[in-house]
């Protein structure tokens, strides 16, 4: 079986020459929902090729991003500096006054409003994926604002993960990170524990792990079952900066990000 690697590079400064697997670098979209911006936005931003606001995440760029640069007096400055590539959904929560300033800006606006029946992180992912000069390139899409806020907002935000589960989706907050681990790969994740960790876990979602093993965490698993209502991974350790993971079913693995 052929093996997945995972690096949280995107939590660094600046992006390594080199990935970790010595394999051809990732090229990084984010996506920003309507949930409150977390201090990395800035940094995120920086890595990103692409930049796509959900409906009302356009509303919490305006407002809220220019509050994490406290040293900015030219609020202007940091809205025309910071202006997404496209903002798409069904568009009943961004304000008109954002639209309107973005779209001068030379953002793109898709309004998706016939389509009731996704989310607009699927539909976000959906565009980016189809973007031609995106296709079979190394893609890793980063979403903030997943997480937070009302529960099913979250599950639907979890349930993409497993509907593109093909694709690297990645969400974040301030405090940790979520992504699925699919059952086509083994998985090796490179933990940097300066900026990560070193709580972790691992639970699958939609149907029990018959078996999963681990090497790299305090509490390993050995062909182990996992279900809910049963045994599922929390409050582990990562213990080295390297942790690995194989399993007969899709597995959500989650991280804690320290505060820096």
């Amino acid at each position: 079986m052929d093996v997945m690697i995972h690096s949280s590079d995107f939590l660094l400064p600046s992006l390594p020459s080199s990935p970790a697997d010595n394999g051809p670098a990732l090229k990084y979209a984010l996506i920003i929902l309507n949930q409150r911006l977390p201090r990395l936005t800035p940094l995120l931003w920086q890595h990103a090729q692409l930049r796509v606001c959900a409906d009302g995440g356009a509303n919490r760029l305006f407002d809220e991003l220019p509050q994490l640069f406290p040293h900015e007096d030219d609020v202007l400055a940091v809205r025309n500096k910071y202006k997404p590539d496209v903002i798409k959904g069904d568009m009943d929560s961004v304000r008109e006054d954002v639209v309107d300033f973005y779209k001068n800006l030379g953002t793109k606006i898709l309004d998706e409003s016939h389509d009731q029946d996704t989310t607009d992180l699927h539909k976000c992912v959906v565009y980016i994926r189809d973007l031609p000069h995106l296709q079979n390139s190394n893609l890793c899409i980063l979403v903030i604002g997943a997480l937070g806020g009302r529960f099913d907002h979250e599950l639907g935000n979890i349930n993409v993960l497993y509907r593109f589960s093909a694709m690297r989706i990645i969400l974040l907050n301030d405090d940790c990170l979520i992504q699925l681990l699919p059952s086509t790969h083994c998985h090796e994740i490179h933990i940097k524990p300066s900026i990560m960790g070193p709580h972790c876990g691992l639970a699958p979602m939609g149907m029990p792990s018959r078996n999963t093993t681990t090497t790299g965490l305090q509490w390993d698993l050995s062909n182990t079952e996992m279900k809910f209502g049963g045994l599922i991974s929390t409050s582990n350790i990562a213990k080295g900066e390297i942790v690995t993971v194989h399993s007969d079913t899709d597995l959500i693995w989650t991280i804690s990000i320290k505060k820096t």
